[in-house]
């Protein structure tokens, strides 16, 4: 479900990206392919020097879809963006692409919690993230993060998601399958 970022997907990628429902809410943004090569070959570069970790999304076929991506990483914490093509709404991608890509970048990276920053208007990335099992609500337990955040206004809610918790629950869904 998950790939290293590559320049040869841009193409498939910005046309994707482009969509209306889907634009917005894309943290890095580029308003033509060639922007989205330079873009790409940026991301590449600042993963090479430890700054993000960043996975093109593919569906069965290998066709990329969508983009999952930790950024800001510091203390061995990062903030969590991805997007998928409106094409794939609704199919399960996000959820496949944030499994694989929470035991990467919980157990090879090391990382201790990833923050996810919600929009209040964003109901599709409310919605999933909601359906994490082991998100918790981080306003009120991380308030300097949730201030850097919401420092012209309140705009977004935090959402974290704890090695710890992610862990305590792989392991309760791993004695549930042994049973």
């Amino acid at each position: 479900m998950l790939k290293r970022r590559d320049v040869q997907d841009a193409p498939a990628l910005f046309s994707l990206m482009s969509a209306p429902s889907v634009f917005p809410y894309v943290r890095h943004k580029a308003y033509s392919v060639d922007q989205l090569y330079f873009l790409t070959k940026q991301t590449i570069e600042a993963e090479e020097c430890g700054e993000l970790i960043s996975r093109t999304i593919v569906d069965e076929y290998f066709n990329p879809i969508g983009t999952i991506n930790l950024f800001d990483i510091e203390n061995k914490t990062g903030f969590l963006a991805t997007w998928v093509g409106k094409p794939y709404f609704g199919k399960g991608y996000n959820k496949l692409a944030k499994d694989a890509f929470f035991e990467e970048v919980f157990y090879q990276y090391e990382m201790d919690a990833i923050f996810m920053k919600i929009r209040h208007n964003n109901t599709r990335s409310l919605k999933a993230v909601l359906k994490i099992p082991f998100v918790l609500h981080g306003n009120q337990k991380y308030p300097s993060v949730f201030q850097k955040i919401n420092q012209d206004a309140f705009r977004y809610d935090l959402y974290v998601i704890t090695k710890e918790n992610y862990s305590s629950h792989m392991e309760t869904i791993g004695s549930v399958k042994v049973q």
